[in-house]
This record gives C-alpha cells, structure tokens and sequence, in this order.
C-alpha cells in the first residue's frame, strides 16, 4: 500500500480540509472581546472595546450620553484602530456609524486589515431627521433618547468605497469655505442695476480674517471639515 493511499492518512487529509473551510468568522467570533479600540482626539484616552455595549458577536455600541451627554455633537471625530491582524479576515471591515436622537445610522467610515486604523470625521445629523447613508439596525427603538456610535462587522465590498467617504469630506469642507466667502462678501457688496459690487481687495480682506480666526482658535478649521 502506498502512502498516498494509505487509510489513517487519508482520514488525517479529510480532517484537515475539512478545518480549512470553516467560516472565515469563526476566527472574528473567538477574537471580537479583543478586536478595537477607539480614541477621542483631545476628549479621552484610548477606550477598549469593553466600554461599548455588545448588541451580539459582531455588533456594538457605545451611548454618547454616558462619555458627553448632550454636547454629543461637539466631539467632530473619531480615531478607531484594530489591536491586532488576527481579528479580521480580508473580506471584512469594521463600519462605523453614528446617530443622533431621533434620526437612523449614518455611515461614516470603515477600518479594514489593510487599512487598520483611521481617524473619522463625525458629521452628526440633525436630531429626528434621517440621514443619507446609514442602513444599520442595532436597536428597536424608533425615537432614541441619546446619540450613539454604532461598530459593525460587514462584508467590505457591500460598503460604500472608502474614498467615497473621503471625497464627501472634502466636498462638506469646500462648501462650508465657500459659504463662509460668500457670507463675508455680502457684508461689503453693493448693488448696481442687478449686479453686486464687492471691493478689489475682498479676497485679500476675507483670506486675512479667515487665517487670523484660525490662529485664535484652533478647532475652528474642524468646523469646516465636518
């Protein structure tokens, strides 16, 4: 009898194809009380997943009442980072989402294992009113009583690309500068016939001001990012 056909052995292959196809989420299951931390940039010191609420294995979230209460909205961003490579398969992500009272989740970003840790802006919606992007569903509640960050693990490619998300932020950044400009501009203009008169030098004047406030107060240029 040759090895190759030999029975023991054969029975050994089976055993260990067989351990080859389990399900890539058995390793996040066994891994998920040591997957992430997070940290807030200026409000905190690292936090480890042990101070969000786990809704089931692949599910948590942290109540903003219980780290700022009502001045949620004042915390802009976030930094989330996987502790280890052993805590996701490639194909997955960790998504993160964040809601405000009333409204559903809105997605804000995602760390990946070749894309381990990021900081995320986070642009609270309005209070009540539903947001453009967020699909997850961790509670029943339809009208929560607090803000929430929400940390899912996902398909990666059911998610929106991760330079889309980028993009959006500098797109949010760009407007709020230009809203910022024309507010300035309609201090200073004329009208003449059905043109507005500005001066030469308003660029000048608001680019000035502009760097002058941002010297004074430094979490002023978060203000337009988010």
């Amino acid at each position: 009898m040759s090895p190759s056909t030999h029975p023991e052995r054969s029975r050994v292959n089976v055993l260990n194809n067989k351990a080859e196809r389990k399900p890539k989420l058995e390793r996040v299951k066994k891994t998920s009380s040591i997957m992430f931390g997070v940290v807030f940039p200026n409000r905190s010191f690292p936090l480890d997943i042990s101070t969000f609420a786990q809704i089931d294995t692949f599910h948590w979230l942290l109540d903003m009442n219980t780290f700022v209460g009502e001045a949620y909205d004042q915390v802009r961003e976030v930094c989330i980072f996987l502790l280890n490579s052993y805590t996701l398969p490639p194909d997955k992500a960790l998504a993160v989402y964040i809601q405000s009272p009333g409204s559903p989740f809105v997605f804000v970003g995602a760390v990946t294992i070749s894309r381990p840790s990021a900081v995320l802006s986070l642009p609270w919606p309005e209070p009540g009113v539903p947001g453009d992007g967020g699909n997850l569903q961790l509670t029943a509640d339809s009208q929560p009583l607090s803000a929430k960050i929400g940390v899912s693990v996902e398909d990666l490619a059911s998610l929106p690309s991760l330079d889309v998300v980028a993009e959006k932020r500098i797109e949010r950044l760009a407007m709020k500068v230009g809203e910022n400009l024309f507010n300035f501009m309609q201090s200073f203009c004329g009208v003449d016939g059905s043109k507005l008169v500005v001066p030469m030098d308003i660029l000048d004047r608001w680019f000035k001001k502009f760097q002058e406030r941002a010297k004074r107060d430094p979490e002023y240029l978060k203000g337009f990012a988010l």
